[in-house]
């Protein structure tokens, strides 16, 4: 992910926490091939674009140049994402004794993804602090349904420097109506492992 990804969802201006939720959604362009490919029947492929939106619009990577402002409880965010003008929202349900955040994110042609992810608390490791997320995913195209489960866990790898970054790591597993099923993993280095009905595509 370039820093220029990661200054957009941690602006110099700073941002709160459903600020940087929202921000970090703004990747919908990876939903825009979506129908076509559910016309075309080509509904694995389909499966696969929205499994990748799924985990990037979950995770940072780069420099983590400040902690987000926290939200109260019950606030909400909307802003549309600028390339595609999709309108993607948040909100913190709860902060106790979990973080609970909702979105949400609707194409300019209708579809919408949508999603749940707990902040369930921080562990402290020798790579560094996490924070797992047990998240779940859904999106809707028409008649055309899947669903996204995993756990996501966003890492703060510490400097003596200051110069700490944020990555993640995690799973997803998934599956249509359309009878696809698939798993995704990914590393701390970013680097995802995509497979649709068992075979590998990324």
């Amino acid at each position: 992910m370039s820093d220029s990804i990661i200054r957009y969802e941690l602006p110099p201006a700073g941002i709160t926490l459903l600020g940087y939720v929202v921000r970090r959604m703004h990747k919908t362009q990876l939903l825009m091939p979506v129908p076509e490919l559910i016309s075309a029947n080509k509904t694995d492929e389909a499966l696969a674009k929205i499994a990748m939106y799924a985990v990037t619009s979950s995770t940072s990577f780069g420099r983590a140049y400040y902690q987000p402002q926290f939200n109260s409880v019950g606030a909400e965010i909307s802003e549309a994402d600028p390339i595609t003008g999709a309108q993607v929202w948040a909100k913190l349900e709860a902060s106790s004794p979990t973080y609970l955040i909702s979105y949400s994110a609707t194409m300019p042609h209708g579809d919408i993804f949508s999603g749940r992810e707990e902040i369930t608390g921080t562990t402290i490791g020798l790579r560094g602090l996490g924070m797992p997320a047990p998240s779940k995913f859904n999106f809707k195209s028409g008649s055309y349904s899947a669903d996204l489960t995993g756990i996501l866990t966003s890492e703060l790898a510490l400097s003596l420097i200051g110069r700490t970054r944020i990555r993640a790591y995690g799973f997803l597993n998934f599956n249509d109506n359309q009878g696809n099923t698939g798993k995704l993993t990914i590393d701390r280095a970013n680097k995802i492992k995509l497979e649709i009905n068992n075979k590998e595509i990324a």
